[in-house]
């Protein structure tokens, strides 16, 4: 039996409401280093699958809208192509409140399966769709309730896969590891618009939209059926593992509502913090192929291909930036992104309006670097926010009530201000807007974790000498037991009134 499993069955580590002072070595979470990586490229492959639907859904959205909206102008075809990409996030927080909470009860990685079956088969369903020209306002119905059901099992993947990875990685690691479900996000990216930058390529404008935009939706049966099966092998997390040994001894169970009233706060912190990530998120992934192509009037393949270049190199940037937070803090990693993007989304948005190729790119990779400040650090910094016992459910309701608020509805909102201002620089003055909330959030209301253990877990490690510096300094790994008392201070005066 390897180290890691003997760990799992032997931790003992306290969850009760009166939290360990001290901590002995069995309490400390040897981490395998396979099953680790085993955990990233399981989680990563579906956060894959749900951006590949991005993907092909945004460098598609022109298309779309021709396809669904035909009655429509050229921009307003856009908007309400954009429009039934927001109608997903409605369900969003739906799914994620009750995969939150299912994860927190059954177990992550159970959760985990399940949505990624739905979202594929979502997927696949869009590229069944028959158009308008042939059953009218039914196949746009059709497309809605497809996106709603993609919305609904995506309120579940993304926080659940934060959630596991976060759990199932060394503390002084989590960072960098924690960043492959971002690379993740990259690779499904790049594979769905490199998808239909090619087809566009091939085929030409007028066979994409007669046909040729079904092809990349058809292509998610497989890829959720190879998901699925790596999901499936994967073992349950030591942190949820060791809750639950406690939680059998206790009987103790927390409810949803229990999360709102206890644990508000930091989920107030996460909504923010999720605010200005996926509003940077969102507006370069997934609203700059549409402003390229029907703002400023490129070529649809000229600036796919552009953005798809983008991408390539931001993977080993969100890892480094990953790296980085191990070593400096993820906070302050974040802070100079936020800083930075501030200072220069307005000259960026002039270089990318500018006409010229060379000078669209740097605007364009300017803006991705910044972005990849975020996304290599929030997937180990979010799930930080919260104790293990409400961290998937707490999770999924901060992180899908923003993105459904905030992150779904960017590329509608700067769609729509650009159509009613006509002023192309809306896009620029949005992220500055969320780069100076985000700077106020993260300096005053978020604890810089990395390299600690997770709030209420024991401390994970990856080699057996880093326990005897652990066990000689134990309050570094229990810095999180004040924090402990004060909320179970207010459980217990709640419970006595």
């Amino acid at each position: 039996m390897d180290d890691h499993k003997k760990n799992k069955e032997r931790s003992r580590f306290s969850f009760r409401k009166k939290p360990k002072q001290t901590l002995q070595k069995d309490d400390i979470t040897i981490v395998d280093a396979e099953v680790a990586k085993k955990a990233v490229v399981a989680t990563s492959l579906g956060n894959a699958m749900e951006w590949f639907d991005f993907g092909i859904y945004s460098y598609l959205a022109a298309t779309l809208g021709k396809v669904f909206f035909p009655a429509m102008s050229g921009p307003m075809q856009l908007v309400y192509s954009f429009g039934t990409f927001a109608v997903a996030f409605i369900a969003r927080p739906i799914g994620g409140v009750l995969f939150g909470i299912l994860g927190d009860r059954l177990g992550r990685k159970k959760i985990l399966a399940i949505t990624l079956i739905m979202m594929s088969f979502a997927t696949l369903s869009i590229g069944l769709i028959p158009s308008y020209a042939s059953i009218g306002s039914w196949g746009t119905a059709l497309l809605l309730i497809a996106r709603l059901v993609q919305g609904f099992s995506t309120g579940g993947e993304y926080s659940g896969a934060m959630t596991f990875i976060a759990e199932s990685t060394p503390d002084k690691k989590r960072g960098f590891m924690a960043s492959g479900l971002e690379v993740g996000t990259l690779i499904g990216y790049i594979a769905g618009s490199g998808i239909v930058t090619l087809l566009t390529f091939i085929l030409g404008e007028e066979k994409m939209l007669e046909w040729g935009w079904r092809i990349p939706f058809l292509i998610a049966a497989p890829i959720g059926l190879v998901g699925f099966y790596l999901r499936s092998r994967l073992e349950e997390t030591p942190a949820f593992e060791a809750m639950e040994k406690a939680k059998e001894a206790e009987n103790d169970q927390v409810s949803f509502k229990d999360i709102l009233i206890y644990h508000w706060k930091p989920i107030v912190v996460g909504m923010f913090v999720v605010f200005f990530y996926l509003v940077v998120n969102y507006m370069v992934l997934s609203y700059m192929p549409s402003h390229l192509s029907t703002v400023l009037g490129y070529g649809e393949t000229k600036g796919l291909l552009l953005i798809l270049i983008v991408m390539l190199i931001m993977v080993p940037i969100v890892l480094l930036m990953g790296y980085f937070g191990d070593r400096i803090g993820a906070k302050r990693v974040i802070q100079i992104g936020l800083i930075g993007l501030a200072l220069l989304s307005v000259p960026s948005f002039l270089l990318i309006g500018s006409g010229n190729t060379w000078l669209v790119f740097l605007g364009l990779l300017i803006l991705a670097v910044f972005s990849s400040f975020f996304q290599g650090t929030m997937p180990s910094l979010l799930p930080s926010l919260f104790f293990t016992e409400v961290r998937n459910g707490a999770l999924a309701i901060s992180y899908n009530i923003s993105a459904s608020l905030f992150g779904g509805t960017t590329p509608l909102l700067v769609a729509w201000l650009i159509k009613v201002t006509s002023n192309r620089m809306v896009p620029a003055y949005y992220l500055i807007f969320a780069s100076i909330i985000g700077i106020v959030i993260v300096t005053y209301f978020v604890k810089d974790t990395s390299g600690k253990p997770l709030r209420g877990s024991p401390p994970a490690v990856a080699e057996k000498h880093e326990i005897k510096d652990i066990l000689e300094e134990p309050e570094e790994s229990l810095w999180w037991t004040e924090e402990k008392k004060e909320l179970d201070q207010k459980i217990e005066k709640s419970e006595e009134d």
